[in-house]
């Protein structure tokens, strides 16, 4: 009869306990559904929006990725809560680790960092000429965690992206044309108008250096030896070089034709001679 009694009140107790944890049981089941569902519709739109953006394709695979677990593991922590399973401590534990690997990769994470803003905002993209961290040429591959760059001596330069995110960039291809400054020295004796009409003529005879805006030419400075003129004009981003090294062979061989003198940096020395320094101290 004892048994049958205690037998009574476990039962008792299991569906009072049944009944308590029902509710808890039922919301947790709520969160878990409502939960996956909402975590597949925002997958959904974060899907459409990266296929409106032309961003890269392995930033998107492991952006969508990352939200994707993150959202998870919040939606785990959610359910064992709703169960009653206390998370503090599995809290506490997770946020140290992440701190403890956040020191240890410090560098890396800055890196990963600075690659993921590269690749969303887009400062420059794969083919374009650079100018950064102290290194030019031409942008071969963009990675998470660096940038190869093809120099004009056909090496590659390999940036972190921690420090070319964070420091200044010149894209020279960020616009579809681009404007040379030459600056060339005549000697004092030289025409001015001449130099002028020249360097403007080899503009002129060059179809790859545009017309409008035209280019232009003035008086930059008056140095120790020469008159310093600048010559500046536009030309579209793959002639550029072209056109450049053109005007500068151009220059040397129209200005020696009509005898236009580029003169060498000058310095004047005087002598004197020891026998006069000798006569003027005996005359003082």
């Amino acid at each position: 009869m004892d048994k049958i009694t205690n037998l009574q009140e476990h039962a008792d107790k299991a569906i009072e306990w049944i009944w308590a944890a029902l509710p808890s049981l039922l919301w947790a089941i709520f969160l878990l559904i409502a939960g996956t569902y909402l975590i597949r519709f925002i997958n959904k739109m974060i899907r459409k929006f990266f296929a409106r953006k032309d961003y890269d394709l392995a930033l998107e695979s492991f952006l969508q990725s990352f939200i994707s677990i993150a959202l998870k593991i919040i939606l785990f922590v959610l359910v064992i809560t709703q169960l009653g399973v206390q998370t503090t401590s599995l809290v506490a534990i997770l946020a140290s680790a992440g701190l403890a690997i956040g020191l240890a990769l410090q560098g890396s994470l800055a890196n990963f960092a600075g690659g993921v803003l590269i690749l969303l905002f887009k400062p420059f993209k794969i083919g374009d000429f650079i100018s950064a961290q102290g290194v030019d040429g031409t942008v071969k591959e963009i990675s998470i965690f660096t940038t190869k760059v093809s120099t004009f001596g056909n090496q590659i330069a390999i940036i972190p992206n921690g420090q070319l995110s964070n420091n200044t960039i010149t894209n020279y291809n960020a616009l579809d044309t681009r404007r040379d400054k030459i600056d060339v020295g005549i000697g004092y004796s030289s025409n001015i108008k001449e130099a002028k009409e020249i360097l403007l003529a080899i503009c002129n005879d060059r179809d790859t250096i545009h017309k409008t805006p035209a280019p232009e030419v003035y008086v930059g400075e008056l140095g120790d030896s020469s008159v310093n003129l600048t010559l500046r004009f536009w030309a579209n981003n793959a002639d550029f070089w072209a056109a450049h090294f053109y005007v500068m062979e151009e220059i040397k061989y129209r200005f020696d034709a009509a005898g236009i003198e580029i003169p060498f940096p000058q310095r004047e020395v005087r002598v004197i001679n020891e026998q006069d320094i000798g006569i003027r101290n005996t005359t003082s």
